[in-house]
């Protein structure tokens, strides 16, 4: 059974930085693509950011563009978001989720099969 457990949440200022974490186990980790994904309140989930399976590509929302990274250490099967330049917009539960294996890259919730519970990030102005 997959498992993906986020972690790195919290309080920060805008302007701030955090770092979240997805740590996985049940699957090979290494041959599945990866994405975070955040919801606000009221509002429907949106992406935020993908990588491939091997690491080699990635691609973000263009609301996060020069200001988020992901990353991933197939060897700790975690994958990481770097937020920088946090602004209170940022402000959501932040999602992990798994594609299917050997997957391509994706920017769309219902493509995705494993999701973790979240992380809440909140940014105060």
């Amino acid at each position: 059974q997959v498992q993906l457990v986020e972690s790195g949440g919290g309080l920060v200022q805008a302007g701030g930085s955090l770092r979240l974490s997805c740590a996985a186990s049940g699957l090979t980790f290494s041959n599945y693509p990866l994405g975070w994904f955040r919801q606000a309140p009221g509002k429907e989930r949106e992406f935020v950011a993908a990588i491939s399976w091997r690491g080699g590509s990635s691609y973000n929302a263009d609301s996060v563009k020069g200001r988020f990274t992901i990353s991933r250490d197939n060897a700790k099967s975690t994958v990481y978001l770097q937020m920088n330049s946090l602004k209170p917009e940022d402000t959501a539960v932040y999602y992990c989720a798994a594609r299917g294996i050997f997957r391509g890259l994706s920017s769309k919730a219902d493509e995705y099969d494993s999701w973790g519970q979240g992380t809440q990030v909140t940014v105060s102005s």
